[in-house]
């Protein structure tokens, strides 16, 4: 009896957990709420055109790339979960990014990252692209995923779009980092050409889809609370205030209009139009003045 008891509570916590989790990973927007890639990217390159050409030849560039260390780092960019994605951006970051050291961060990771995603399941699905791999029948840099990604849609990249959104979303939240984190945001996607599952275009397409989600997510308020919560948090680890930069820039630009309105203030022009008494040594001119004028 007891035993049965204590295999049900364990179900009941197992399912509990699970909802629990689905309700963290939870994509921001649905699909229909985000910019249609359908709609407004342009579509694959022709195999006849000059793009394709493009895309023939970074192929092969990727190719002469596999067998060096920058093949093998392709190689392992090929994780999809936020948790090992998140291994490779904290170097970048500056400090560890893990559910149990960043929490608010990784929530924002968490959520955000599957909302970029899902922005082009829809133009996956319309073209249905082959991928460079499937079209020329030849081995990938990563070979044991070919099967499961082989009647997959190549047109524009899902992992590009992951890689080049936790970027942007990590550079909001640690703009000190931005050039080493949009780094690794760019060659995240260049490792997909590298490894034979993406056409250049592929990657090339991603990267603006992912830039039409990142304005998107700054029209969500749970969103924009994840995302103060993640940089209060980043300013409690490191002791860093995120504003201090942006500050200065700030006081310095409300310095200037303070300068630049008592310049405006002390002109006579600005005065007159404005209202203000100008100095009694002023405007006995401004009368000598008038009374030459009605004379002529």
């Amino acid at each position: 009896m007891m035993k049965k008891q204590l295999l049900t509570f364990i179900v009941v916590l197992l399912a509990a957990i699970s909802v629990q989790a689905q309700v963290a990973i939870k994509p921001y927007f649905s699909e229909s709420e985000l910019p249609d890639g359908v709609a407004w990217l342009p579509d694959p390159p022709d195999t006849m055109s000059t793009r394709f050409v493009y895309d023939i030849t970074q192929y092969m560039w990727g190719k002469t790339i596999r067998e060096t260390p920058r093949g093998k780092e392709a190689t392992s960019h090929w994780v999809t979960g936020v948790e090992d994605m998140a291994k490779f951006f904290s170097e970048p970051f500056g400090t560890t990014i893990s559910q149990e050291a960043t929490p608010a961060i990784f929530k924002l990771l968490a959520r955000s990252i599957p909302t970029f995603r899902l922005s082009v399941s829809r133009p996956k699905s319309v073209y249905h692209r082959k991928r460079p791999y499937v079209r020329y029948a030849e081995p990938t840099g990563i070979p044991w995923d070919e099967e499961r990604e082989y009647n997959t849609g190549s047109y524009p990249s899902g992992h590009t779009i992951r890689g080049w959104g936790m970027a942007l979303v990590l550079c909001e939240v640690n703009p000190d980092h931005q050039n080493d984190l949009l780094r690794l945001g760019y060659e995240w996607g260049q490792s997909r050409v590298i490894a034979g599952y993406h056409w250049q275009s592929d990657v090339d397409a991603s990267r603006l889809m992912a830039a039409g989600v990142f304005a998107r997510l700054h029209t969500s308020p749970e969103f924009m609370a994840d995302m103060a919560a993640a940089q209060q948090e980043y300013q409690r680890i490191t002791g860093k205030s995120m504003s201090s930069g942006n500050a200065g820039a700030i006081g310095r630009t409300k310095a200037a209009d303070k300068s630049e309105g008592s310049l405006r203030a002390s002109s006579p022009r600005f005065r007159s139009n404005h209202g203000v008494p100008a100095p009694k040594a002023k405007r006995a001119q401004m009368r000598r003045h008038a009374k030459r004028f009605h004379r002529k």
